[in-house]
């Protein structure tokens, strides 16, 4: 049997650990901004389907969605969402992310359960703007492997992520049009 004390000691040296853990890994920031020439419910009812993900994904990166989910299923807070994605020379990896929070036609959130990154959370904000609605997502992700992580975000993971964000933004435009300032 363990003692109270005991069991203090193990939960106070276990959450320093998660803190230190959390104090010393590095996070990195990006955030893109759209904006549509559509209604906040049509543009929901695209981003919220978790199968779309892949047509605005670029092709290289062979994305696909592999949840038995039904083309007309929207995401929810708890919905586990399965993938294969290929971001470099091929090397399929599997990403599994949650969908955390989401408050219909303004927001949603999702966070990496296992993948490739040490850390990702995603923020999709949508806004009512005069002619159409105003997309903002904000990521912030960390690396695994410490210093060699920080380095390949340098060298490769931020130019990356900027191309994927580039591409979806050219192809949101080819489904929906390029909106026109007022």
């Amino acid at each position: 049997m363990v003692s109270k004390q005991t069991k203090n000691r193990l939960l106070r040296s276990s959450n320093k650990q998660h803190t230190d853990v959390l104090h010393h890994m590095k996070s990195f920031h990006l955030n893109f901004s759209q904006r549509l020439p559509i209604s906040i419910p049509e543009a929901w009812d695209f981003f919220s389907s978790p199968l779309n993900l892949a047509k605005i994904t670029p092709k290289d990166m062979a994305f696909t969605v592999t949840s038995a989910l039904k083309p007309d299923e929207k995401m929810y807070p708890g919905m586990i969402i399965t993938y294969k994605v290929s971001p470099v020379a091929g090397i399929k990896l599997n990403w599994m992310t949650e969908i955390t929070q989401v408050e219909e036609h303004k927001y949603f959130i999702d966070e990496q359960r296992f993948g490739p990154y040490k850390f990702w959370h995603h923020q999709h904000h949508f806004k009512e703007i005069p002619g159409g609605v105003e997309m903002n997502d904000i990521l912030t992700y960390g690396l695994p492997m410490g210093f060699f992580g920080n380095i390949a975000n340098s060298v490769f993971v931020a130019r990356k992520l900027q191309q994927i964000f580039n591409f979806r933004k050219q192809k949101v435009i080819e489904l929906f049009g390029d909106y026109k300032e007022s």
